[in-house]
């Protein structure tokens, strides 16, 4: 062990600011980190014990103790239990001998539960060892089962078969299933061909004019204009700048990003060079989250093809002094490093909690320097503004959302995947191309989107009307709304809060509640009309992802009402469900005397 955490921390140049990378290659190599390994890095990179253990306690696959020679990570998204996963996790337990939670006696296998992996379209699907597995059925599980108890190594357990494009390249079992392509996704497309034909005619100036005069937008949800984001930038003052790419698609039922990394890195990467050259920046980082970190070999050999191209490196593309290049930081698995400043805490190693603004990242982000964050399909789609010119972006979308949208679609349909469609699609011609039939809802937006039912289904995907980073879950009439898609998602946003402001850290918690109340046929009027007030309240968090934590709840309130109406009691305000005889029982567990009346 003191061997491995001396490698590691001499990879890193005992550098505290990339203690994420310390922890995470620690993690992996010795299977936890232990207390001697905290007291090591506190010593070697001059930073408190303190701080070293608040990090390795804020991320979900950081651990203190081992977790068993195979961890496994099974997927808790809504899609997941629509595919079955009840079943499978049973058979896991079966199989291995424990719970979820725990480690068998043997040491061999740990069973835990993690959110969304990315990979909605082929549930279920669970993580072991930081491989993904997909499509889990309960005799698959006893296949892997009876592997490990064999002694198999994790890439041994795979399927013969790998996935479709370069997911063979990657050995992965995981499919793209692209299913419609636009101008982030054409195959015909030459990486490298702006920077090496366009950007030596073109000033930073002129760069920045044609991503503003084309209109687009932030990709991630947020809709910022990316050209005013890259010229506040290119204004700010600093001595180093950086540019970030958002890789950290944790909002379930997205994943696109994954799908491009797969077949597109270079295009990313070169949208990540075209940002430098505009912005006046050296450095760019990918912040990718930890559930893709099967990727990293792959991703490190097409940044190696990408120097070789000319692409990063000094002198990009012949053009004298401008140099850049990109490294990748792997999270450890927090939803709530999705949003920008919380991204650059855990980049510096700290704990991802969003930070007060201003000031904003363009002023002071990364080390305190201007930093540009956007997410990678912005980044890909401002390489083809810059081939194909503003104009061509402007003819696509509609007046006020210009261009494309890549969505993931999952849930009941018969063809999940990626779609490129041009903004202004209705959610009714949607559900038609996915083959969706019998829709009792459609969530957009993901979980901290919008929950809307067919009244709406007329509604138009951009930003004016119903807004998106990408997903779509599609839920038809045989799914229980509130019991099994709602109390999922209010038990992801409790999960998943950062906990730093009591709005967000309570609310969700006192909602749940509430719903499992009236779920069980306890709840009284006054109990919808709580959780519609409350929902406001966590609109003071501190940060976007907190603020959306209760739309779950207020958005199935608003277009479900019914199902809650149905379930409460009838002309009464107060709760009639009190159960004396097994609140008695209870209570005498409680103080360990016998349960009889």
């Amino acid at each position: 062990m003191k061997n491995t955490i001396n490698e590691v921390l001499a990879r890193y140049n005992k550098d505290a600011g990339r203690l994420m990378d310390i922890l995470i290659d620690i993690q992996n190599e010795a299977g936890y980190i232990s207390n001697d390994a905290i007291s090591t890095i506190s010593k070697e990179c001059c930073i408190s014990s303190a701080d070293v253990d608040q990090t390795i306690s804020f991320y979900h696959f950081f651990s203190r103790v081992p977790r068993g020679k195979y961890t496994i990570f099974l997927n808790t998204s809504i899609t997941s239990y629509m595919a079955g996963r009840d079943e499978v996790a049973r058979c896991f337990e079966k199989e291995a001998g424990c719970k979820f939670g725990s480690v068998s006696k043997d040491g061999l296998i740990g069973l835990f539960e993690t959110a969304c992996i990315g990979m909605n379209d082929q549930e279920p699907a669970a993580l072991i060892n930081g491989i993904v597995f997909t499509r889990l059925t309960p005799y698959r599980v006893r296949e892997l089962a009876a592997g490990m108890r064999a002694g198999k190594n994790v890439n041994q357990l795979i399927a013969e078969s790998y996935g479709d494009g370069k997911n063979a390249d990657i050995r992965t079992m995981v499919f793209n299933n692209i299913r419609k392509t636009g101008p982030v996704l054409d195959s015909s497309y030459i990486p490298g061909t702006v920077l090496k034909n366009k950007l030596s005619t073109l000033t930073a100036e002129q760069v920045i004019g044609e991503i503003k005069n084309s209109g687009m937008r932030g990709r991630g949800g947020a809709g910022f204009p990316t050209g005013m984001k890259w010229d506040l930038c290119h204004r700010s003052k600093g001595n180093t700048k950086y540019i970030f790419c958002n890789a950290d698609e944790g909002e379930p039922g997205t994943f696109k990003d994954r799908v491009i990394l797969t077949e597109r890195p270079l295009l990313l990467f070169e949208g990540m060079a075209i940002a430098g050259y505009a912005t006046g920046a050296t450095e760019g980082i990918i912040y990718l989250r930890h559930e893709y970190k099967y990727m990293q070999q792959y991703l490190d050999a097409q940044l190696t093809e990408a120097r070789k191209q000319k692409m990063l490196g000094k002198d990009i593309a012949g053009i004298k002094g401008f140099s850049f290049d990109i490294r990748v930081q792997y999270g450890a698995g927090a939803y709530i490093c999705g949003e920008e400043s919380a991204l650059i805490e855990s980049a510096e190693g700290k704990r991802g909690e969003p930070r007060d603004r201003p000031p904003f990242p363009i002023d002071k982000g990364y080390k305190q320097m201007p930093t540009v964050i956007n997410n990678v399909e912005t980044l890909c789609l401002a390489v083809r503004i810059i081939e194909q010119g503003s104009s061509w972006f402007r003819s696509l979308g509609t007046h006020d959302s210009s261009g494309t949208k890549l969505l993931s679609i999952s849930g009941d349909c018969k063809f999940p995947g990626i779609y490129e469609i041009e903004w202004g699609m209705p959610v009714m011609e949607m559900l038609k191309m996915v083959g969706a039939d019998q829709v009792q809802a459609v969530q957009v937006g993901g979980p901290s989107g919008l929950l809307i039912g067919p009244g709406e289904f007329d509604r138009i995907l951009d930003y004016s009307d119903l807004a998106t980073g990408g997903s779509i879950i599609i839920f038809n009439k045989s799914r229980d709304l509130l019991k099994d898609v709602v109390l999922n998602f209010t038990n992801f946003f409790i999960e998943e809060s950062c906990g730093s402001c009591t709005t967000c850290r309570v609310i969700p918690v006192i909602l749940r509640n509430k719903l499992e109340k009236i779920i069980d046929g306890h709840g009284v009027k006054k109990d919808i009309q709580d959780m519609a007030e409350w929902s406001k309240l966590i609109r003071n968090s501190r940060c976007g992802l907190g603020q959306t934590a209760a739309n779950p709840v207020s958005s199935s309130i608003k277009n479900f009402k019914h199902l809650y109406d149905e379930l409460i009691q009838k002309g009464t305000d107060f709760d009639e469900g009190f159960d004396l005889e097994t609140s008695i029982i209870d209570a005498c567990l409680v103080v360990g005397r016998p349960a009889e009346l």
